[in-house]
């Protein structure tokens, strides 16, 4: 390692701890401008110029908002049609009433697990929020509950989300992983799909128990009332009691967008990709266009085809999109400090540091992608440079299993998802939480589902491989 590499490294760790201190100690400074701030000293203190550093600082936001941001937007206004109609309040009494108490969590897991196959993660979690604000809500009213009901409900979630995120395919992390080591899909997603559910298990459930009696968190009252329309549904989409959706109806509206990335995972797999129905498949798939189809379908069957007030519809998607406001910018700011870490090549410092270390390829990818996604705020990175480094030993010996190498390398770029992921951001202002509450749940949560993800793909390495 080079002294440049040593620096990158320290500059690197040092901006965490300056950022944390900004945003936690008396300064108490918003976390967006934290993040601003911390971009434009990393990009200083690591030598970029200053042209550099602002077009950094704005393509990083940029993009996090084009791929985050809108997506975010849409399914606040999905989410705000749901609750408004009573959806969301009847799935979520169907839950408690067939899930009650301990099996709360696994209910929960279970609906995550699905939704997550197809969905990113923060997709997933913007799907989910009106369930889990919902449920959690209900929870908490009823006796004997200690703790936070929102925690209860919510680790489940998040680390069924993170878990199939990391490790199956289609997400964009382990394709990318597959096609850079020139492996197959199937046995791919066959591993993710065993090494995810004690990953979910231990990371949601389990874990969830333990957190939750020790914490006492509850979102901002503004966006729970936003997601949760007590009583029901009883704002301005409320619908005559005769004309109410049904639940099966209200189910369809919330799964919609994840049945549309589905089917683009099946048309990739089966049909031909130069053939008309996979184009069409692949951009219904996109999730901005999903989640687009999500919330026009909703507006249309829960609402104007209900007698709903077109006016009020309107009035209705534009006041989900304020309690919200702040959430989208907070997640452009970690964007932001993302690509400057990434324009300082600081991944390149990891990599020169995990050179001088001999290790097994399974724990080696996983370190690579651990490190490269922990530094730079960017799991993609972490795949694509893991993958990228091994892809040389993945050509030359026969014995290793591709698949539970591309598995290795998914699961590492979860691990430790804090300041500088724009995950990280939504939960900790979706719930309301302080950094030390959402390192608690989201950067532990994802932690435990990174290690078990490794763990089993060393397991599973004893046996023979899948065809």
């Amino acid at each position: 390692m080079s002294d440049l590499d040593i620096r990158l490294l320290l500059t690197a760790f040092g901006s965490i701890v300056v950022l944390v201190g900004l945003i936690v100690s008396r300064i108490r400074m918003h976390p967006l401008l934290a993040l601003l701030v911390v971009s434009i000293g990393v990009g200083l203190i690591t030598g970029m110029g200053m042209p550099e550093i602002t077009k950094a600082t704005i393509n990083g936001a940029g993009k996090t908002l084009g791929a985050v941001g809108v997506i975010v937007a849409l399914g606040a206004m999905l989410g705000k049609i749901l609750a408004e109609t009573g959806v969301t309040g009847a799935i979520a009494n169907a839950i408690l009433q067939r899930a009650s108490g301990r099996l709360l969590p696994w209910a929960m897991a279970i609906v995550a697990f699905v939704i997550g196959i197809p969905m990113f993660f923060e997709v997933g979690l913007v799907v989910m929020l009106p369930l889990i604000f919902s449920v959690a809500r209900e929870l908490e009213q009823k006796d004997g509950f200690k703790g936070s009901a929102f925690v209860y409900v919510g680790v489940p979630v998040i680390a069924a989300l993170a878990a199939m995120h990391g490790m199956v395919p289609p997400h964009p992390g382990p394709l990318t992983a597959i096609a850079t080591l020139k492996t197959d899909v199937a046995p791919t997603m066959l591993y993710g799909f065993i090494a995810a559910v004690p990953a979910i298990i231990l990371g949601g459930p389990v874990y969830g128990a333990f957190l939750a009696p020790r914490m006492s968190v509850r979102p901002d009252q503004a966006l729970l009332d936003q997601f949760t329309a007590a009583h029901g549904g009883s704002g301005r989409l409320a619908i005559d009691e005769a004309r109410r959706p049904s639940i099966g109806l209200g189910i369809f509206a919330v799964l919609l967008p994840a049945i549309l990335m589905l089917v683009n995972t099946l048309a990739e797999t089966l049909l031909p990709k130069a053939s008309l129905a996979a184009e069409i498949a692949a951009f219904l798939g996109t999730p901005l266009v999903a989640m687009l189809v999500g919330v026009l379908f909703a507006s249309i069957a829960l609402v104007n085809f209900r007698g709903g007030s077109a006016e009020h519809l309107r009035e209705t998607l534009g006041a989900s999109l304020k309690p919200i406001a702040g959430i989208l910018l907070i997640i452009a700011g970690g964007g932001a400090f993302q690509e400057v870490l990434t324009a300082a090549k600081v991944g390149d410092a990891i990599v020169h540091l995990i050179h001088a270390f001999s290790l097994p390829p399974l724990v080696l990818g996983w370190m690579i992608a651990m490190l490269l996604s922990v530094s730079t705020g960017s799991a993609t990175v972490g795949i694509v440079g893991a993958s990228g480094l091994l892809a040389p030993l993945a050509g030359t010996d026969p014995n290793l299993n591709l698949p539970l190498l591309a598995l290795s390398i998914g699961s590492g770029s979860l691990f430790f998802n804090y300041a500088n992921h724009a995950g990280f951001w939504l939960v900790k202002e979706s719930f309301g939480m302080s950094m030390g509450e959402a390192t608690k749940t989201i950067s532990v949560i994802q932690s435990i589902v990174a290690v078990v993800g490794l763990v089993m793909a060393l397991l599973m390495n004893l046996f023979p491989p899948f065809h």
